[in-house]
């Protein structure tokens, strides 16, 4: 029998990195790890272990469409500042990179972040993507596929650009 406390240290880095990718913002992401862990552990039929990363992506997604639901109803009062915990001497061309590399995930639309993340970032197999999502595993390698090449287009001088 597992322990809450062993299901949230294993787990819990991978469920916060794959929120912060759907959602781009750290709050967000911690407030749906801790809420994921909370569910999967409350949930009345117990934690399914057969693919449990999986089932903690599951809820994880969920939450986030709930999030984004509420949200559009909300209007934005300003823009989020700049960090100012950043070091200054960091380097601008890596930094560069890497905000252009989430502005293009951030761009597109949600069911390609959800599979960037759980394929690149969380290195899901197909058949755990297709449980995550309700693809079948032919369409979840059809779309990682033609992720992947938009943002490889994307990323390439005189590429596509962003809308």
């Amino acid at each position: 029998m597992t322990t809450f406390h062993e299901l949230y240290a294993e787990y819990s880095r991978d469920v916060y990195r794959f929120s912060y990718w759907l959602t781009g913002n750290s709050h967000d992401a911690a407030d749906i790890t801790s809420e994921t862990f909370v569910r999967a552990w409350t949930a009345s039929d117990g934690v399914k272990m057969d693919s449990v990363k999986a089932y903690l992506f599951a809820i994880a997604r969920n939450l986030v469409r709930k999030q984004w639901h509420r949200a559009s109803r909300l209007e934005a009062l300003e823009a989020e500042t700049a960090d100012a915990s950043i070091d200054p001497s960091a380097s601008a061309e890596t930094c560069d990179e890497l905000r252009r590399i989430h502005e293009i995930v951030q761009s597109l639309p949600e069911m390609d972040r959800v599979l960037f993340s759980l394929r690149a970032e969380q290195e899901l197999s197909y058949s755990d993507i297709a449980h995550i999502t309700g693809l079948s595993v032919a369409a979840a390698k059809v779309r990682v596929f033609r992720m992947r090449l938009k943002i490889t287009q994307i990323l390439e001088p005189g590429g596509e650009k962003l809308t």
